[in-house]
């Protein structure tokens, strides 16, 4: 908790959510009945999501840049990392002046899905679609709607990258489905043998995936030249997803000339964001270059 602390100066308090939105309007897609509940609310670290939402974290108007990000918490696919990755990024975000907006997304299971694989990229989808939907509600530029993943999470946040051109949710209103800008904080990246996190893999694929679904979801194998400008950022000595997940996407962007930013701490391990205060610094910086936040 001391290292969570020390983390948490980049966002006081006086940042609240204004708002929780259920994330479809109607009945969830891809969902079936279940007496599955959802726990882990006093813990921040959340199972059994069966109705996703989507917290706002407004910024101050006298800071407030137009952008907006959508916060994707990690946890293998298994659990989410809701307090930890998800809320006090979003507040920190709006100490910068970025709306911001935690996702709380269903996780991968035969019992509440018939597809679980596609259940998070709905989810991701659907979160992209609402918030560029109520962009004047919200007070949000629409061409400045940006996603942001942890581990997990970064999986499924390149994934909404790098898949936008196929709508896995009803998208009647053609709402674009392109994030403007992505942000993989130790992402899962791959789902091949030689890259993946196992257990992120096992969660949404199943432990014996087929070569087109374990192609399919390594989201370096699906970039374009229309994938979304990238902040990526790891630790070289990260003992559960390899750097080499963001060495590879970097490269991939790179060689298509997708503007792309790489930051590797030597040290730092998994979850770094707990150790290192000064992570967001960088991020920030790459925000005010590209015009996403006020100078």
């Amino acid at each position: 908790m001391a290292a969570l602390t020390g983390w948490l100066w980049l966002a006081p308090v006086i940042a609240k959510a204004q708002e929780i939105t259920p994330l479809y309007p109607g009945a969830v897609p891809n969902s079936k009945a279940s007496d599955i509940q959802e726990s882990g609310a006093e813990s921040g670290v959340l199972t059994g999501i069966t109705k996703p939402t989507l917290e706002y974290f407004r910024p101050a108007a006298d800071k407030a840049s137009g952008a907006a990000v959508i916060v994707i918490p990690g946890g293998g696919y298994g659990v989410v990392v809701y307090k930890g990755e998800g809320v006090s990024t979003a507040k920190a975000l709006a100490e910068k002046g970025v709306a911001a907006f935690v996702l709380k997304y269903r996780l991968p299971s035969d019992v509440i899905m018939p597809d679980k694989k596609i259940g998070p990229l709905q989810d991701a989808q659907q979160a992209i679609k609402l918030v560029r939907d109520n962009a004047a509600k919200w007070g949000i530029d629409p061409t400045k709607v940006g996603i942001m993943g942890f581990s997990a999470g970064g999986h499924l946040a390149s994934t909404a990258a790098t898949h936008f051109e196929k709508a896995y949710i009803d998208n009647s209103t053609s709402t674009s489905l392109r994030p403007d800008f992505q942000i993989l904080i130790y992402p899962v990246i791959s789902m091949q043998d030689s890259l993946t996190h196992g257990g992120s893999r096992d969660n949404l694929l199943g432990k014996n995936p087929s070569r087109q679904d374990a192609d399919l979801f390594s989201n370096e194998l699906q970039v374009r030249a229309n994938t979304p400008p990238a902040y990526l950022t790891h630790a070289a000595d990260d003992k559960l997803v390899d750097v080499d997940n963001s060495i590879v996407y970097f490269e991939k962007l790179r060689h298509l000339k997708v503007p792309v930013e790489l930051h590797i701490y030597p040290k730092g391990d998994h979850g770094f964001i707990f150790r290192h205060p000064g992570w967001m610094e960088p991020l920030f910086a790459w925000m005010k270059l590209n015009n996403w936040l006020k100078n």
